[in-house]
């Protein structure tokens, strides 16, 4: 990986002398992350992994305007740039418009930095890449730009909002390569101009960063369903973070609660209503960015939404970058079959029944020939009955996520008279309201003091426990350990576990003591969990 067209002189020229000063003895300007000027405030540099502060330099408004003076205009965002660079400067005003802040970020064009996934990018496949600010989104979507127009020789058309990919001005930075870019003038319109570059420059590629509304996202949708392949960014950490947000998750299908009849949610052991996904993903891949050199990648996220609808946890494939530049996959990703019973059945994306009928002769349909996989030991085993929990007082998301995060066969239902077990609140359960007074036999029921996810999480523990599923989830996680060592020992690489609690941790690390490896429990509860190290022990 190297640095293309850095641009910091430009940057230094426009800051205070004294500012300049200060950074240019700094042996960390390599790693300059962005320079902050708050209006009566010391003076602030950020690097990658360290922040310096100059208490014998305040900004003044002279400061401010000297900065002002020397960038192109501010837009409607306020933002701003500076000509024939990939600097990004922001202003912060007061309640009369003027401008008391600056956050000045250094834009680097770093060649070499898809190389973690290059595959992915070159396979044609519309990707969604997601990430917390500053990770590095912007410089990969830059790069990928820059590859796909000049290495794959594809129609590349950037739209580029605020000037962030192709630098401000009207001649685009060289770091995108034979890449088109098409400004918008204002960010409410970006959705607009998304249309306007599929019907009037016929891309074969459309690179966006910051897709952030339902109006962008539609377009989104309106571009991918034309044929042509979308690289784009939103903010979010996980796909699951995608999932929750109203305005984007149309990107990945769109959530929907349906109603079942009596009869279908018996037969599938659920409520009533259920979560389904709408449509198909607007994105192929989701990439998530964890940091500049490790990201998780969900290769089928059509298949991913609908495992995590059915309340299963997909483990996505993870790759990192090593000290030596090498891309590694630390992790394969692991996803159960579709087709197997479970949660919110009624998938357009499912595939048919190896037991349908074939089609009849001359029928003119041709039967779609299906490859048997062998698969895993574990998905062989019978499905397990599930536990109907009635909550009293608790946060219902809450317990939905608790419920998919712990990956246990327990669904919320609505009927007490149904429920295998009841989690109730402390404040209301120890007035005996009515409607548990109405129960006529015993429910196990556990009582929590407050709706801190924490609190319901360990009553799902304790609820399947009560319910006799403990042995079982025991088995599961001993057999589990042994398999993981057992990879170990043959590829040589650590493995991670399931979240597991305390108890099972320690028998997994005993079953893992036996094999003669090491192990270590990693991650916060609840997702802690064992990791098994590939170093032998004596």
């Amino acid at each position: 990986m190297s640095f293309l067209h850095d641009g910091l002189p430009q940057l230094l020229d426009i800051l205070p002398p004294v500012v300049r000063e200060k950074l240019i003895t700094s042996p960390d300007l390599g790693s300059l992350v962005e320079v902050v000027l708050d209006y009566g405030r010391p003076a602030e540099a950020r690097y990658k992994d360290s922040v310096e502060r100059w208490p014998g330099v305040i900004v003044s408004e002279h400061d401010i305007e000297w900065v002002v003076k020397n960038i192109g205009e501010f837009g409607e965002d306020n933002r701003a740039g500076i000509e024939r660079t990939l600097h990004r400067i922001s202003a912060i005003r007061n309640r009369q418009g003027k401008v008391i802040g600056l956050t000045c970020r250094v834009g680097r064009a770093l060649e070499g930095t898809i190389d973690i996934i290059d595959d992915i990018v070159r396979s044609g496949r519309s990707i969604l890449i997601l990430g917390r600010p500053g990770v590095g989104k912007t410089t990969k979507l830059r790069e990928v730009a820059r590859v796909l127009a000049d290495e794959v020789n594809k129609r590349v058309v950037i739209v580029d909002t605020s000037n962030e990919i192709g630098g401000d001005g009207d001649v685009p930075h060289p770091a995108i390569g034979g890449a088109r870019r098409m400004q918008v003038r204002n960010p409410n319109l970006q959705h607009a101009v998304m249309i306007e570059a599929v019907e009037n420059h016929m891309p074969e590629v459309i690179v966006i960063d910051e897709i952030g509304n339902q109006s962008e996202a539609e377009a989104a949708r309106t571009i991918a369903e034309r044929g042509v392949q979308l690289i784009g960014t939103a903010h979010g950490q996980t796909l699951e973070n995608l999932m929750l947000n109203p305005s984007l998750c149309d990107l990945i299908g769109g959530i929907q609660a349906v109603t079942l009849s009596d009869d279908e949610a018996k037969r599938r052991g659920t409520q009533k209503t259920v979560l389904e996904r709408k449509a198909p993903p607007t994105f192929d891949v989701v990439i998530e960015l964890v940091d500049y050199d490790r990201l998780a990648v969900h290769h089928d996220v059509q298949k991913t939404v609908d495992l995590m609808l059915r309340g299963i946890q997909p483990r996505p494939e993870v790759r990192v970058r090593t000290g030596s530049g090498q891309v590694e996959v630390i992790q394969k990703e692991e996803t159960r079959e579709l087709d197997e019973p479970g949660f919110n059945e009624r998938f357009p994306s499912l595939a048919k029944r190896e037991d349908e009928e074939a089609p009849e002769k001359g029928s003119g349909r041709v039967p779609k020939i299906r490859t048997e996989q062998p698969r895993p030991e574990r998905d062989a085993r019978p499905s397990k009955p599930v536990v109907r929990v009635f909550p009293y007082g608790i946060a219902r998301t809450r317990l939905e996520r608790a419920i998919r995060e712990k990956k246990v066969p327990m669904v919320i239902t609505n009927d007490v008279q149904q429920a295998d077990g009841i989690i109730a609140i402390r404040s209301t359960a120890q007035a005996k309201p009515a409607k548990l007074r109405e129960v006529q036999r015993p429910i196990p029921t556990i009582v929590v003091r407050s709706n801190t996810f924490a609190q319901i999480a360990s009553a799902v523990d304790d609820l399947m426990r009560g319910n006799g599923r403990d042995k079982d989830l025991e088995a599961e996680a001993l057999k589990e350990a042994q398999e993981a060592a057992a990879t170990v020992l043959h590829t040589g690489r650590p493995v991670e576990l399931m979240p597991q609690d305390a108890r099972i941790r320690k028998l997994q690390h005993q079953v893992v003591e036996t094999k003669k490896l090491a192990s270590e429990s990693v991650g916060n509860d609840p997702n802690r969990r064992l990791r098994v190290l590939p170093t032998r022990i004596a």
